[in-house]
């Protein structure tokens, strides 16, 4: 049986997703999903794929980690200057999508991106490992580098220079939040009929719920 064959004969078998089964609110729909994936103790639970497009319309994605959520939107960390903070500030909106193949459920959020408080901020900032705080104050995220070897002198050399001293964050790194505007939850099912169900804001207020074709 030939590579592509075999993926094209996966079955999704696992779970089933019916309109009874979802909360009216997705923020405690997610919260149902996500704290299921936790309890499962599953690699990177919050691992999810940040999609953004720049001013020249060309779409960018890269898995990024989840920091928090709750009904104010969901929250990261990154390099200003990199591909996606650049992105965000010519287009400020992005899409995550969140991929849990031991329940086989995808879930998207699609949302406006807004910059964290400072405060909150640089509190994460100092709760990190120092390693990963000399990691994120010598990087020169997205831009080319020339090898390997002057990454790791130049993490050298703020290491020695930092030793003993408090490492404070970089202006260029920041938190952003999405708020979303769109939700969407995914249940593979047998022969590719797959559940789906998505969130729209309501005129009425709170949330329209429709099921999707597969």
């Amino acid at each position: 049986m030939s590579k592509e064959n075999r993926f094209h004969s996966r079955q999704y078998l696992k779970l089933r997703l019916e309109r009874k089964d979802i909360d009216d609110d997705p923020f405690i729909q997610f919260d149902s999903w996500y704290t299921k994936v936790l309890e499962a103790e599953i690699d990177f639970p919050n691992a999810f794929v940040l999609s953004t497009v720049g001013a020249a319309g060309v779409p960018s994605s890269r898995v990024v980690l989840l920091k928090n959520y709750d009904e104010g939107g969901f929250s990261f960390y990154s390099n200003s200057l990199s591909r996606k903070g650049r992105d965000i500030i010519e287009n400020p909106v992005a899409s995550l999508c969140f991929w849990w193949p031991e329940f086989e459920r995808q879930v998207k959020v699609d949302g406006e991106v807004s910059l964290l408080p400072e405060q909150e901020v640089d509190k994460y900032f100092a709760s990190r490992p120092r390693q990963s705080r000399i990691g994120a104050s010598v990087s020169r995220q997205s831009e080319a580098l020339a090898s390997r070897q002057l990454l790791e002198q130049q993490y050298e050399q703020f290491r020695s220079e930092y030793k003993g001293k408090s490492i404070e964050r970089p202006d260029f790194w920041k938190g952003y939040i999405v708020r979303p505007l769109r939700f969407e939850f995914w249940q593979g099912r047998k022969n590719r009929l797959h559940d789906r169900f998505r969130y729209l804001p309501s005129v009425e207020g709170g949330w329209s719920i429709s099921r999707l074709y597969p």
